[in-house]
């Protein structure tokens, strides 16, 4: 019966399945870390060295490429349980807004994207830090940042469709976007910590940085 019993087990941890494996609250928080630092090092290289590509490219064909493969990614991430097919779903959201951005930081002056990455990399630590230490905080405005998240997407469809351009407009998204990074990362640590949540909840800061960073550059060129 003991021989049975230890076969068992044995059987039992081989069949073990990565996405089943739980990581330490250290090692989750440095994947989480390291793979949201992968998909920004990504964007700068593409932004560095392949911008021309990109600004010279068909904007149909860009920001279709970019919607289409940016889709496929949300959907590979948060539905699909295989930590490798949930890390190429990250992939299909990180190279198509590298390219993105690559257009977007296309003739402004170094100084400029250097002060706004150092503006983005500050707002993001502190964020952090205060989700470490207010997470229930965060946790509970949720709902709030969705519903503000969807009608500020509302407010930019329609300021788009009649061509308006709304100066606060970008201080209220990077206002969000700052809250949705202490919203995610206390998220992230309230859920088991297993490799396919520590690539999604990077998925979900990549996300907020990046806009971020698009906000921030708004308006620091603006002013």
């Amino acid at each position: 019966m003991g021989k049975r019993t230890l076969s068992a087990r044995k059987a039992a941890h081989f069949e073990t399945h990565p996405e089943d494996i739980i990581l330490s609250h250290r090692a989750y928080n440095l994947l989480i870390g390291g793979i949201t630092a992968y998909g920004l090092i990504m964007n700068f290289i593409i932004c560095r060295f392949f911008r021309d590509v990109f600004v010279y490219m068909n904007p149909a064909l860009l920001y279709g490429g970019y919607f289409v493969l940016g889709i496929s990614g949300i959907l590979l991430v948060c539905f699909c349980h295989k930590p490798a097919i949930t890390f190429l779903g990250y992939n299909m959201i990180v190279l198509p807004l590298g390219a993105v951005l690559s257009t977007i930081v296309a003739g402004i002056h170094p100084l400029i994207i250097f002060q706004t990455c150092g503006l983005t990399g500050s707002i993001t630590v502190i964020m952090l830090c205060l989700s470490v230490l207010f997470p229930q905080f965060f946790l509970r405005i949720g709902r709030v940042l969705f519903v503000s998240l969807f009608a500020m997407i509302l407010v930019g469809l329609f300021c788009m469709v009649f061509r308006m351009n709304l100066s606060i407009y970008s201080y209220i998204s990077a206002g969000i976007f700052s809250l949705y990074i202490g919203y995610d990362w206390a998220r992230a640590n309230s859920y088991p910590h297993t490799l396919k949540n520590a690539v999604e909840a990077a998925c979900e800061l990549y996300i907020d940085i990046a806009n971020l960073f698009i906000d921030i550059l708004a308006i620091v060129t603006d002013n």
